[in-house]
């Protein structure tokens, strides 16, 4: 069982909020609970961030107070130890059916609501497919679950060479390090060992077979201005699950749970109000 983090019950220095983290599933994951009753929504973070994204969403400064939800740290993020091996959104979202299944999830035969923030997205929509059952609908926001239209960018001349020379052994792991750091991407030059590994397989996942398994409500709620995964990414996976309403924000970019919370937050309860 993972030891909580030195600040858990105390203060966050990252948000100076007074905040008490829990242990989930014997401590495969850390979280906060917010609310009373039973779980009725559970809050999946983007990469590099945490579950103290959705607290003006769902928690108690959240419009109409919090609801009964439950926000994890993802493995390797937040106070979560990071995954014992090179997940992909799959092995997150099975992680997360653990959590549920572990005590901390609704009573039996009672679905939730899963908001998913980009990385929180793929693994909503994979948990969704697995585990229908524990699926009531989704919420989904800067989801890159589908093309955006984009041609990707090929690596810079200087790069390849040097990514050539380093599998030969010319190029030593200090300097291909360097070359990462120049020309990465911010998230890969900000993720470390096995993390950088866990990235590069999730960015080239495709989810067309994840989102033909998707039964349940789906609420999309896309800032026009998401610089990270245009509007036309929304209107692809809306396209593909029959069950899917979007909500345009004008002006918001990709951190919608920071920018738009009420919109979010207006999603969520219309989502547990197409709950079966």
């Amino acid at each position: 069982m993972a030891e909580p983090p030195a600040w858990a019950g105390a203060a966050d220095p990252r948000t100076s909020l007074a905040r008490v983290l829990r242990s989930l599933a014997d401590g495969a994951m850390f979280g906060e609970r917010w609310g009373e009753g039973p779980v009725a929504v559970v809050a999946l973070h983007g990469w590099r961030r945490t579950h103290g994204d959705f607290a003006a969403v769902l928690g108690p400064g959240a419009p109409g107070g919090p609801l009964p939800a439950l926000a994890p740290d993802l493995p390797g993020f937040g106070a979560t130890p990071e995954p014992p091996a090179v997940w992909g959104s799959a092995q997150y979202a099975a992680a997360v059916a653990g959590v549920l299944d572990g005590g901390d999830g609704p009573p039996a035969g009672t679905g939730v609501v899963v908001v998913g923030h980009s990385l929180g997205a793929r693994v909503a929509v994979h948990l969704a497919a697995q585990r229908p059952e524990l699926v009531a609908a989704l919420v989904l926001t800067g989801a890159p679950l589908a093309p955006s239209g984009r041609r990707p960018s090929a690596p810079p001349p200087a790069f390849r060479a040097a990514r050539a020379l380093h599998r030969v052994g010319i190029v030593s792991d200090a300097r291909m390090e360097a070359a990462r750091q120049r020309h990465g991407s911010a998230d890969y030059r900000a993720a470390r060992g096995r993390m950088r590994e866990v990235l590069v397989r999730i960015v080239n996942e495709r989810y067309d077979e994840v989102l033909a398994a998707v039964h349940c409500p789906v609420e999309l709620v896309w800032g026009d201005d998401d610089g990270d995964v245009p509007l036309s990414v929304a209107e692809a996976i809306r396209a593909a699950v029959p069950e899917a309403r979007l909500t345009v924000c004008h002006g918001a970019g990709h951190l919608t749970p920071l920018t738009v919370p009420a919109a979010l937050r207006a999603a969520t309860e219309r989502a547990l109000a197409r709950r079966p």
